[in-house]
């Protein structure tokens, strides 16, 4: 599986990258897999409020049907609406094309993510 190192990951299975005061998220590749095909995708609203653990998304694959959680504290500022007509881009490009949306970050809440190691290890003990 890939994990970029450059990323920042929450327990849910998150992938966060951070640009300034803009932190960009996806699901990652375990979590994708975990999934299977991915067939809609239920984008967060524009303009919401977030704070850490609120549950902004949702994604229905061919399995299930699984909440994306808000990795950072902030508001919603821009949405992948390319996800509409295209959710399977969150199995085939995860890291790129499959990203979920920004948030505008209103308070540094990055110290609860983790690292590409210590998501490796939450892996091995899964």
């Amino acid at each position: 599986m890939n994990f970029p190192e450059h990323l920042q990951y929450t327990a849910e299975h998150e992938w966060v990258l951070s640009d300034g005061d803009t932190a960009t998220m996806g699901i990652t590749d375990y979590a994708q897999d975990a999934l299977g095909d991915v067939v809609f995708v239920g984008l967060p609203e524009l303009g919401r409020s977030v704070a850490v653990g609120d549950s902004i998304a949702e994604v229905e694959s061919t399995k299930s049907v699984s909440d994306i959680f808000a990795p950072v504290a902030g508001v919603i500022a821009e949405v992948n609406g390319e996800l509409n007509t295209r959710p399977e881009l969150l199995n085939s490009d995860p890291y790129g094309e499959g990203w979920i949306c920004r948030i505008t970050v209103a308070v540094d809440t990055t110290e609860q993510l983790l690292d590409l190691e210590a998501y490796r290890k939450l892996l091995h003990s899964e």
